[in-house]
């Protein structure tokens, strides 16, 4: 029950935290603002998760997949998945922790109508919710990966009940036939009698 347990919490993990980087990279992350020669008055433009750090719905993507793959595989394949999650999560960690820091701007300068001869310092405004969450969605996926790769290998795979164990018939075989006994020949041979049928004639009574 504790290895079902500590599967069910990867899983859940794993898909809370691609889900918290899917929504986080389609918010708003920052307002950004390019000052343009005079006479000409600044121009600005919202900043987008997915604009702001590519990264972020790609690993929402991986870490959702690994939460399939997560009841899929077992022993090095599922350490292997646990590895990639917790790639996934420190590449979260980092595009949320860089736009936290103000590391915005470079990505706001490339903005449509924020480039070009007449624009001068770019500056990014932002919204801390987005990053945070990207931050949020990246603990839980290190944390899920470091799970799956120490405790990984133990834990059950998909179907592991429907398995045969040893000793145990496989499902849909038959099961062995037992010795005739002299009491099974006697009832045949009445059997035979009763279809009128000479029971010395039988070879198995």
């Amino acid at each position: 029950m504790t290895a079902r347990r500590e599967l069910t919490s990867a899983v859940l993990g794993a898909v809370a935290s691609g889900a918290l980087a899917l929504v986080a990279g389609g918010q708003a992350w920052a307002e950004v603002t390019a000052d343009r020669r005079a006479p000409l008055p600044p121009v600005s433009a919202d900043l987008s998760g997915a604009d702001a750090a590519p990264l972020v719905p790609a690993a929402g993507l991986v870490l959702l997949a690994a939460a399939v793959a997560l009841l899929a595989v077992r022993g090095a394949g599922r350490v292997a998945v646990g590895l990639l999650a917790a790639a996934a999560g420190g590449a979260l960690l980092w595009s949320g922790g860089r736009a936290l820091a103000g590391g915005l701007d470079d990505a706001g300068a490339d903005l449509p109508g924020l480039s070009g001869a007449t624009v001068g310092d770019v500056t990014a405004d932002v919204a801390a919710s987005g990053p945070l969450l990207v931050v949020l969605a990246g603990l839980v996926a290190v944390a899920t990966g470091a799970l799956v790769v120490l405790r990984g290998r133990s834990w059950p795979g998909m179907g592991r009940r429907y398995e045969r164990t040893d000793g145990a018939p496989a499902a849909g075989s038959t099961a062995p036939a037992r010795p005739r006994t002299d009491e099974d020949r006697a009832v045949d041979a009445w059997k035979a009698l009763d279809r009128g049928e000479d029971p010395t004639d039988r070879r198995d009574v």
